[in-house]
């Protein structure tokens, strides 16, 4: 299972970047995995999860790999990685 979630956004790079991190601090305490910056790539991970957080001109990607078990919840986690996204970039 896997999460493709695309946001379009208009803040600036730097902005954009703050707010990368700010919406991987929420959903890290939320769903307890750890991250970290590779180049413009926020990369998030924990067991049953690998993804990232593309910062892109005017768009983010939001890509995840899904385990068996976390599979499961991956309805729930989309909503949530959306609404985050909503609260930090509209």
């Amino acid at each position: 299972m896997s999460i493709d979630i695309r946001h379009s956004h208009s803040l600036t790079h730097a902005k954009a970047r703050k707010a990368v991190e700010e919406v991987a601090s929420k959903l890290a305490e939320r769903f307890e995995f750890d991250y970290a910056w590779d180049g413009d790539d926020m990369r998030f991970s924990r067991s049953g999860v690998d993804g990232k957080i593309a910062l892109l001109p005017k768009e983010l990607q939001v890509t995840a790999k899904l385990g068996f078990l976390v599979s499961a919840f991956q309805g729930p986690i989309e909503k949530e990685i959306r609404r985050v996204l909503d609260e930090r970039f509209t």
